[in-house]
């Protein structure tokens, strides 16, 4: 009665994490430092647009976004990268990007690529989004792994020419999660010339764009715009989840050239699910507001020096280029999990939860995840516990 393309899915990270831990007490005060949730306060402003606009929850909302809502979106994106981007036929407003990142593919992968199965490119830690989408369209999901030596981002150019004659789409997360690595302007360029050349579109999720401690990392928008590449190839997902620290707000877009976005507001007809009307007057203002995000940067700054105060003399220890999580060397991601957990109290993500085995190894294997999401002090107490704990 099921269809077995989703039957040998992995659990979900949370509730695989849930089964390791649950049946041990915690060894100290219960410090969660797995899930990329923002702790910092978020406009708070926004409470009276909600009320102000209150009235239209009694309104079906505008499937696409209101005109104003992309309009600021795309301002956001001329201020950003500086292109200019039309909001009507550019960009579609999102309910949150993850509901992105899945139904692009259903509405812009093919059913087969040369006559035969389309192959979708997914970095090696990952989303678990993007290993599904591949599965729901019926491509095979083939996983590059991205580690130390390849500068925490996928080799693409590693994949044999008859791989890259079946790519239809390559998902990249710049900045990286869980490695909070930035995939520089020749990276970018380089990408998008290998998909020209073997006619694959790039999907990149830039979730994380606005958290970075020394320069704005370049966008896939930027540099395609740069090449004058094909806007049909290029599209970009964006949310106010970590920019603002709104991730129940539900407010992302998508980026693309116009036929693209044609294909996936008419599929949206069918399977979205739009931002209620007040939430879109709310995410509107949020969109043209930068002073939040400034002070929000600031923040995840003290939290990078605090980081590198407390770890940084640890062997293999990497601090991030952006995001919020690192990602540290262990033994083992589980066992140092458990033991973490029953001596210290302190909770994070084993690395294998994120990735998958590709070429005989999970490139996750060796590591934890830890979001450095909590208050400053709060997450200084768990930075210490772990490191006396693993690495003492």
């Amino acid at each position: 009665m099921f269809p077995e393309r989703f039957s040998n899915l992995p659990a979900y990270a949370f509730p695989r994490l849930r089964s390791l831990l649950d049946a041990h007490a915690p060894g100290g005060e219960a410090l969660h430092m797995t899930i990329g949730e923002p702790k910092h306060d978020f406009p708070r402003w926004i409470v009276d647009i909600i009320a102000e606009h209150a009235d239209g929850f009694g309104n079906y909302p505008v499937n696409e976004g209101m005109p104003s809502l992309l309009e600021a979106m795309s301002g956001w994106v001329g201020r950003r990268y500086g292109v200019d981007l039309a909001a009507d036929t550019r960009i579609m407003a999102l309910n949150g990007t993850r509901e992105g990142l899945y139904n692009a593919m259903m509405a812009l992968c093919p059913e087969t690529k040369a006559g035969k199965r389309p192959v979708v490119l997914v970095p090696n830690p990952f989303y678990q989004v993007y290993m599904v989408a591949a599965l729901s369209v019926g491509a095979e999901p083939v996983f590059l792994n991205a580690t130390r030596e390849t500068g925490y981002l996928p080799d693409f150019t590693s994949l044999s020419e008859d791989v890259l004659n079946r790519v239809t789409v390559a998902y990249l997360c710049s900045p990286s999660n869980p490695q909070g690595a930035v995939a520089s302007r020749e990276y970018w360029a380089d990408l998008i010339a290998l998909a020209e050349k073997h006619d694959f579109r790039i999907f990149a999720d830039e979730c994380y764009a606005e958290i970075y401690r020394d320069g704005p990392p370049v966008g896939l928008l930027q540099v395609a715009h740069e090449m004058g590449a094909d806007p049909e190839r290029i599209v970009a997902f964006h949310s106010l989840s970590k920019r603002s620290n709104l991730p129940g707000l539900r407010s992302g877009f998508v980026a693309a050239g116009p036929e693209s976005i044609k294909a996936m507001k008419q599929l949206r007809n069918y399977a979205g699910s739009p931002l209620p009307m007040p939430l879109q007057h709310a995410a509107t203002a949020v969109w043209q507001d930068e002073a939040h995000v400034v002070e929000n940067r600031r923040l995840y700054g003290e939290k990078y020096r605090v980081a590198d105060e407390i770890l940084g003399n640890l062997p293999g220890y990497h601090s991030p280029e952006a995001g919020f999580f690192l990602w540290l060397p262990v033994p083992d991601g589980e066992e140092a999990t458990i033991k973490l957990w029953k001596e210290t109290g302190v909770r994070v993500l084993p690395g294998a939860y994120l990735s998958q085995e590709a070429g005989g190894v999970n490139p996750g294997k060796g590591y934890i995840r830890v979001a450095m999401v909590a208050e400053e002090q709060e997450m200084a107490r768990g930075l210490n516990r772990l490191r006396d704990c693993l690495y003492g």
